[in-house]
């Protein structure tokens, strides 16, 4: 998180700032000592906290378009008039003042009551009365957040077979994991916030079943509770490893909040860890764990780290920046059992452990909605309302393939962003708002002190492009098919990617 002390620099906008003066789209200043940011853009002017409040990331730094100004960090969304979080990953507000204009001068005077969203296009007569949401995720805690913002007075049930409520996951193998991050920090909400909002969390509830015509689930209880609408959101389940050793306590898969504590309790004392893996999650495992004091090796099968999804380049600039902070690879390589604390290698190497960490993927958590009949391929089909093959039952985040009007075809992503804003579109929806799910999809990763920002999804591509300089950590690279960009990754080129993100929604395939 950015620290804010000794921040609020800048001209003092209760004072006053000249128009005159202004020489740019967003100035940065203050109003008394509260950190601020002027924006004049069409002619209107507004003044706004300067921070984002998901990770606090400077607004200053955004993207001004259509009424709101993007979050460089991870393009949270707010709208300029009231400061409302219109996107996630921010869920609150950042403060708005009222502005006066007088004699060529802008003032900000008090600040601005927080608004309620804008009405929908929707029939409350017809709202449902009893939502349930399966799944205590990023998808299920957006939706039943959105549908109280929209002032929704049904009942709303959270099924979750987790034994924490909403977790900030993406924390669990970044900051939080490498010990940089109190735990306060994890919860996306307190516990506080459930029951002020009317909203059922029922934790360690494992549902087993759907019944989509009668409009019930099952839970492992043999209990059943109905529904009017039914927001599948489950996420997906860490793939394990199914070699001889797998299985002992000191091997580990990061999901939940319990599986990060589990292994921040075991790298107290341990000298040698193994992460078996080099996707994302391994990677940030690791380097959580060198900035932790332990030795660390990375087993995978790859030639290089995430080449799959980056290109060669990238994939040799990642290897590099996690060795050069200590780590061992040992890549084109399996592990075949787990002795003791001993991971032998197919190769015939063998590896001390006294932690290993398995990041080999996750799978789709679809035998529900398959059991009960919803159409499915290579996960839970939806349309671009989010709506499942039964109408009343929607889909979002890890489990749902939607119709992407960027690349012209049925993807599945499994991204914290896109499983948040699937929430808050299903939400909307399930209200009767018939809005689309058109959103470039986002995500971003940290290695050490190097965040890398995706936007975009390109599961092939024809051609790649590289702005910029790698090694340097200054570049922006444009992932093609056909000479159309369909993903961009960059490394602190945090505006550019925002640009490049806007220019995809821009060239939505029709």
């Amino acid at each position: 998180m950015t620290d804010q002390t000794n921040i609020a620099e800048g001209p003092n906008f209760a004072e006053g700032v000249r128009i005159a003066d202004l020489t740019s789209t967003v100035t940065k200043g203050r109003v008394g000592e509260e950190p601020a940011i002027l924006v004049r853009t069409n002619g209107e002017t507004y003044i706004l906290g300067a921070f984002c409040s998901h990770y606090h990331g400077p607004l200053a730094e955004g993207l001004v378009s259509e009424g709101a100004i993007r979050c460089p960090w991870h393009h949270a969304c707010f709208d300029l008039h009231t400061g409302e979080a219109v996107r996630a990953p921010a869920f609150s507000p950042v403060t708005s003042w009222l502005v006066e204009e007088a004699e060529g001068t802008i003032f900000a005077r008090a600040k601005r009551p927080r608004s309620k969203p804008a009405p929908l296009n929707q029939d409350r007569a017809r709202h449902p009365g009893k939502v349930v949401i399966v799944g205590g995720g990023a998808a299920g805690f957006a939706a039943a957040e959105q549908l109280r913002r929209q002032e929704f007075q049904g009942s709303i049930m959270m099924l979750s077979d987790d034994s924490a409520a909403p977790v900030d996951r993406p924390n669990l193998s970044k900051d939080y994991l490498a010990g940089k991050a109190p735990e306060d920090w994890v919860p996306l909400r307190k516990a506080s916030f459930y029951s002020k909002h009317g909203i059922e969390l029922r934790l360690g509830t494992k549902v087993v079943g759907l019944d989509a015509g009668s409009r019930e689930v099952a839970l492992s209880d043999g209990s059943t509770v109905p529904f009017d609408r039914l927001l599948l959101a489950m996420g997906a389940e860490p793939r394990r490893l199914s070699i001889p050793g797998a299985d002992q306590p000191h091997v580990h898969v990061l999901r939940s909040l319990s599986d990060c504590q589990a292994i921040i309790e075991q790298a107290r004392v341990a000298r040698r860890a193994v992460v078996v893996g080099a996707s994302f999650i391994g990677l940030e495992v690791a380097a959580a764990l060198r900035q932790r004091g332990i030795e660390v090796h990375v087993v995978a099968p790859d030639k290089r780290p995430l080449e799959r999804i980056f290109g060669a380049q990238m994939g040799d600039f990642i290897r590099d920046l996690h060795e050069q902070n200590g780590v061992i690879f040992h890549l084109q390589e399996t592990a075949n059992q787990i002795d003791g604390r001993q991971v032998r290698l197919k190769g015939g190497g063998m590896l001390d452990a006294d932690l290993v960490v398995v990041g080999i993927g996750v799978r789709p958590r679809t035998e529900i909605a398959e059991q009960a009949g919803l159409l499915a391929d290579r996960g839970v089909v939806v349309n671009k309302y989010l709506e499942t093959s039964a109408s009343h039952i929607f889909a979002a985040g890890d489990i749902a393939r939607w119709p992407d009007p960027h690349t012209g075809e049925s993807i599945r992503v499994e991204h914290w962003v896109v499983a948040e804003r699937q929430g808050q579109a299903a939400a909307l929806n399930m209200l009767g708002a018939k809005v689309e799910f058109a959103d470039v999809p986002f995500f971003w990763s940290q290695h050490y002190d190097v965040p890398i920002n995706y936007a975009g999804h390109a599961e092939t591509w024809d051609d790649l492009t590289i702005e910029g300089d790698i090694p340097a950590k200054d570049c922006l690279l444009r992932f093609k098919r056909r000479g159309r960009t369909l993903a961009v990754a960059s490394i602190f080129r945090d505006l550019e990617n925002l640009q490049a993100e806007l220019e995809m929604e821009r060239a939505a395939v029709a």
